[in-house]
């Protein structure tokens, strides 16, 4: 099960961190996601990250998002930096099944979904 948190309300150019907890197995062997939200549009990828550490980001955040991992924790997060209005959205992380080994954009590639935590970035 997947848990985010650290959503919240921002100005623009400020900062936020998200972080996604799992509890009740590793996830150390799947790639990691966030994906974003806002309503009557499709669920949009916004970066990921492989078991290995490599990492993919969209380009609408490349250069403000990071994406890390802790793999002793077991939790991944998003820091978001240089927020935009048009960041503001429901926040979603999810992983995939630990067999696969790659950065997928795709969100049905992704099995398991946390819960979502609301970014809202005022102008």
């Amino acid at each position: 099960q997947l848990q985010a948190s650290g959503g919240g309300l921002v100005q623009a150019g400020g900062s936020l961190r998200l972080s996604c907890a799992a509890s009740g197995r590793t996830l150390s062997r799947n790639t990691m996601a966030w994906f974003r939200q806002v309503p009557g549009k499709e669920r949009e990828f916004v970066a990921a990250v492989s078991w290995g550490g490599n990492t993919a980001y969209s380009d609408s955040v490349k250069d403000r998002f990071t994406i890390s991992r802790d793999y002793n924790k077991n939790t991944i997060s998003l820091q978001m930096n240089s927020l935009k209005a048009e960041d503001t959205a429901v926040y979603y992380c999810a992983a995939t099944n630990p067999s696969y080994g790659g950065l997928s954009r795709y969100h049905l590639e992704y099995k398991n979904w946390g819960q979502g935590t609301e970014v809202t970035v005022s102008s």
